[in-house]
């Protein structure tokens, strides 16, 4: 089934289920409104016809019934929050459809219930509604939302804390009547205390909601100036920056981005932030997250760094972050993040990035390119590195300018015209400064920018403004082409010198008559740097012999006469809708004979002209026929607009109800402020009493302070002296530290030379005796030095002649000083032989330990050799008595 068959069978379905609320008729919507979810639905809302309009203005009028079953309700919430596919389709649910105040309406019906599926299902629609979206105090049901908001932020259910704080987020976010009227609440005290508990939140979600809500109520109060003070701001910045690299999701890093951009709109914050120490470290990690592939996130990422731009502080250092060398890794969120030229190089990859969505972010980073490279050329020295990373920017921005095809239709053609129109002005700064102009000069060619301007004059032509929207408006295709087309131009101008062929490319283009439409839109535009470049152009083109000059006059005067027509009718569109068919109806015939009357005027006018402005009359004549092709477009866009007005009526009637009912609610809440406004001026009129008393006691305050102050310059005076001294204090203190820590080890040095000396001594007795000689010279020379001294005080005529004396007295001293120093290095000699000696008397004593061990193993051997012998004469002197019989025991038979 088509999307036009279900959209008919919905429609059919909500006006029998509002004719009769049966179970039958509900449950025949129901499938209707799940037949349609089914179905892909992108650009439904912004298509502009009227069978989806009648459509959604049903659901949305169904949904805020509070008769209408919680399930159905459901369906009808989700299939709005799948229409709204974009950023687009939420604004118009917004604006358009009034979806804010029915979800609110719904969420105060069942507010007994919070915990309900639905409640929360409509909180979660109306934060993606309410993001980035300025919601009106006047709004049906937003104080009664906004009550609720509190009441449970403040309750212990997790579940639909998250989504209350997430909308009360967006709608204290730049919105003033909304702040006041928190502000104005009884239990507004315990409500900032609860969002105070909340800073220590273990979810990463909840602080940045919470955050975002105290600086906007709290930014510029007491209560913001504790929270977001010196002490604490660094704290903030540092958590702010943790979030956006290592953030719980998109949604996170979209809030915590938001509070940051909206803490820079401070000048306090924005000066803290300059002096932050880890500021070039967290943007190298929030230029980490470029790397990835998900354009919401870089988007937010661009606009944070966008946001740092405009601070001028920031912006050097943003310079010096992107374009320095590639340094060392930093590691964040479990990825590595490059710093340096990484970074850079992200911004080019998005540059021309083929990802689905990520238009918005190729737009981003060239304007934070433009911002980057105008800062870092204006510099007196530019680096070797913002060379080569424009040597390297050229070839992709010299890409992003071709594929212009104007048959693809209006949207992909005024995307790339707002793409060329940011390259061109990205080239332009680069063409500001010399070094860069011959590196764009030496890869741009004169037929890149031919081809360029021939194209978008075709497609300013084929875009007339009487065609199209009012001129200036912002979302002209004629005016987006005539922008591009300017820029381009004047990019040939400034590369006219230094690229072949470019000058006589440019001054043909000058000439030719269509650059008529797009120079008098830039003439006619409230834009000042548009008029300064149609200006600039104008007056190169204005000596050319075959320049339009009178067709760009006639075109000038037919803008500012269409722009002062549609001042006029502005005022009248209100009562056109009142009018009813069949008399716009009438109306357009009219306007049709007031063409043909008008052909004729002109042809009459330009008869009577014919002597005069001969050789001007087929221009003229090119330029009416063009307005009169274009009027005759226009009624034929007309009689549609009238169909579609008449099925229109419907809705205005339902709306001129919905009006009358605000009106009573305003007319009772302004019976309510006149209440207020009485009750506030009986109060201002006793302020006033208290404020005359305080003003003498300020008088007395004054004149105290001025003693104060003298008292305290004198105290000031008194403190400098103080910290001078305590400086002082301090080095001296240091220095004496120094000094004993020195003395210390030079003792210590001391004690272990005095044990060698003490082991020495004993064997330099001839050295201390010359020693001694040498101690009792030194002494007789200072006796002398003493002597002199005393002679020098006595003598003030003599001293140059004792200054010699003395000068050789020192001389002798330092030979003698010389000759210490000798007998020391003998000493040492002395002491190494000493050393040798004693090393040879050990060696000696182990030998002869060694001998006695020797001679004691002998003297044993001995003694049992005389056992034996005597034995053996013992045994011979009885073999001798045994032989002879004669022989006398005491024989001396011993050898």
């Amino acid at each position: 089934m088509d999307m036009t068959t279900c959209l008919k069978s919905l429609l059919l379905a909500i006006q029998q289920y509002r004719d009769g609320r049966t179970a039958q008729n509900a449950a025949q919507l129901q499938k209707q409104v799940e037949e349609v979810s089914r179905l892909k639905c992108d650009q439904l809302l912004s298509s502009g016809q009227v069978l989806p309009s009648d459509c959604i203005s049903g659901l949305v009028e169904l949904a805020g019934n509070p008769n209408t079953s919680p399930t159905l309700t459901s369906s009808i919430i989700s299939l709005l929050a799948q229409l709204a596919c974009d950023d687009a389709g939420w604004e118009i649910l917004h604006s358009s459809y009034n979806l804010t105040s029915t979800l609110a309406a719904v969420i105060h019906c069942h507010s007994a219930a919070p915990g309900e599926p639905l409640v929360l299902q409509c909180l979660q629609v109306l934060q993606k509604l309410t993001y980035n979206t300025r919601v009106f105090q006047a709004t049906n049901y937003i104080h009664e939302l906004i009550a609720f908001l509190v009441t449970n932020i403040q309750s212990r259910n997790d579940d639909i804390i998250m989504p209350c704080l997430g909308l009360m987020a967006n709608l204290c976010r730049d919105n003033h009547s909304v702040q006041s009227h928190i502000k104005s609440l009884d239990n507004v005290k315990p409500f900032y205390r609860t969002l105070i508990n909340f800073l220590a939140h273990n979810s990463l979600t909840v602080v940045v909601f919470t955050l975002s809500i105290l600086a906007s109520l709290t930014l510029n109060e007491k209560v913001g100036e504790k929270l977001f003070d010196a002490k604490n701001i660094y704290q903030t910045f540092q958590l702010v920056f943790n979030i956006i690299v290592n953030g719980d999701g998109t949604l996170t890093r979209k809030y915590s981005v938001d509070l940051l951009v909206d803490l820079l709109k401070n000048p306090k914050i924005a000066d803290y932030l300059t002096r932050y120490e880890h500021f070039s470290a967290c943007v190298s990690q929030v230029l980490g997250l470029l790397q990835s592939k998900d354009p919401d996130s870089a988007a937010k990422v661009l606009e944070l760094l966008l946001a740092m731009c405009s601070v001028s502080g920031l912006r050097s250092l943003l310079c010096e972050v992107v374009f320095r060398p590639a340094g060392p890794k930093l590691r964040a969120g479990g990825r590595r993040q490059g710093a340096g030229l990484d970074g850079g190089i992200a911004l080019v990859q998005w540059l021309s990035s083929p990802v689905e969505g990520a238009e918005s972010c190729s737009l981003q980073a060239l304007q934070l390119l433009n911002e980057l490279l105008e800062e870092a050329l204006g510099a007196e020295n530019v680096s070797d590195f913002v060379l080569s990373f424009v040597e390297m920017l050229l070839p992709v921005l010299l890409a992003l300018l071709k594929g212009l095809d104007p048959a693809r239709g209006d949207a992909p053609l005024r995307k790339h015209c707002h793409r060329i129109t940011h390259v061109t002005t990205l080239l332009l700064i680069l063409c500001a400064e010399d070094s860069t102009r011959c590196v764009v000069s030496r890869q741009v060619s004169a037929q890149l920018c031919l081809s360029q301007v021939e194209t978008l004059l075709s497609c300013c032509h084929s875009n007339s403004p009487l065609t199209c929207l009012p001129p200036g408006s912002e979302n002209d295709l004629s005016q987006v082409c005539a922008e591009a087309l300017l820029r381009t131009l004047e990019l040939m101008s400034k590369l006219r010198q230094q690229v072949k062929d470019m000058e006589t490319s440019f001054y043909r283009m000058l000439q030719d008559q269509r650059i008529v439409t797009p120079l008098s839109l830039a003439l006619t535009s409230h834009h000042r740097e548009r008029v300064q470049t149609g200006l600039s152009l104008l007056f190169e083109a204005t000596p050319l012999p075959d320049f339009p000059s009178l067709i760009l006059g006639e075109s000038i005067a037919a803008n500012n006469g269409y722009r002062q027509r549609e001042a006029e009718l502005s005022v009248k569109r209100v009562a056109v809708q009142e009018v009813p068919p069949s008399s716009l109806l009438d109306s357009s015939g009219g306007s049709s004979r007031t063409v043909h009357s008008l052909a004729e005027k002109i042809q009459n006018g330009l008869e009577l002209q014919e002597h005069a402005k001969n050789s001007h009359v087929s221009e003229i004549i090119d330029v009416y026929e063009q307005k009169l092709s274009a009027f005759a477009t226009k009624e034929s866009g007309l009689q549609d607009l009238l169909e579609a007005k008449a099925l229109a009526l419907s809705q205005a009637d339902r709306l001129i109800a919905q009006y009358r009912f605000q009106r009573v609610q305003a007319e009772a809440e302004a019976c309510k402020l006149g209440s207020l406004l009485k009750e506030a001026e009986r109060r201002r009129e006793d302020l006033q009493g208290e404020l005359s008393n305080q003003v003498l006691e300020v008088e007395r305050s004054r004149a105290d302070m001025e003693e104060l102050l003298q008292h305290n310059a004198r105290l000031q005076q008194d403190s400098e002296e103080h910290q001078a001294l305590k400086g002082s204090y301090n080095a001296l203190l240091s220095r004496f530290n120094d000094i004993e820590r020195l003395l210390k080890e030079l003792q210590t040095t001391h004690n272990s030379l005095s044990k060698q000396s003490d082991a020495l001594r004993k064997n330099h007795e001839a050295l201390q005796l010359q020693h001694e000689k040498m101690s009792s010279v030194l002494e007789e020379r200072e006796e002398e030095i003493r002597s002199l001294n005393s002679d020098l005080k006595q003598k003030n005529d003599d001293i140059a002649g004792l200054r010699g004396d003395v000068r050789a007295k020192e001389e002798k001293v330092r030979e003698k000083v010389q000759e210490r120093r000798e007998l020391e290095e003998t000493v040492d000699v002395l002491r190494k032989e000493l050393n040798k000696t004693e090393q040879a008397r050990k060696d000696a004593s182990i030998k002869a330990s060694s001998l006695e061990l020797q001679k004691s193993q002998l003297e044993t051997k001995l003694k049992q050799k005389e056992d034996e012998l005597n034995k053996h004469s013992a045994m011979i002197s009885m073999i001798h008595s045994l032989s002879s019989g004669k022989l006398k025991s005491d024989v001396n038979l011993s050898l």
